[in-house]
């Protein structure tokens, strides 16, 4: 039998290929699908006429000691998800590594402006399902961990 870790209501943890360390992230069971903090998004050709998918992670606003991130992938996707006041958007979808007690998963985060979100970024049940435990008293359990 698997055991599950227990993770708390809020906590912070790296995103190593998109090069973030230490961020905040609210645990929320009843979304879907993780979604992060960003702006600027569009679409862009490559010169090979490939579509790109431009967009900018405010450093500032993840609580992060650095300058906005300029990211560019081809690796994305359209999906229909539905937003916490339950209306319907499309979103781009990225795929990318999450690291939380020390062990890396993979996983998708949908796109989104959270500038009126006090957490930049949210974790939903997609990556929670089989792996965690939610315990709603606790706080950065997984940081905690990580600092020992």
């Amino acid at each position: 039998m698997k055991t599950k870790k227990t993770i708390g209501r809020i906590d912070k943890l790296d995103l190593p290929e998109l090069g973030l360390e230490k961020v905040q992230a609210k645990i929320d069971t009843g979304a879907y699908t993780s979604a992060i903090h960003c702006s600027k998004i569009h679409i862009e050709k490559a010169k090979d006429g490939t579509d790109l998918l431009v967009y900018t992670i405010s450093a500032k606003r993840l609580g992060l000691g650095m300058k906005a991130k300029k990211i560019k992938t081809s690796e994305f996707k359209l999906k229909k998800i539905k937003s916490s006041n339950g209306q319907v958007q499309e979103r781009y979808v990225i795929k990318t590594k999450i690291k939380i007690y020390n062990k890396i998963y993979n996983t998708e985060f949908s796109l989104s402006d959270r500038s009126h979100m006090k957490n930049p970024i949210l974790l939903g049940r997609k990556l929670l399902s089989g792996r965690f435990v939610v315990d709603v008293t606790e706080e950065n359990l997984s940081f905690q961990y990580h600092q020992k």
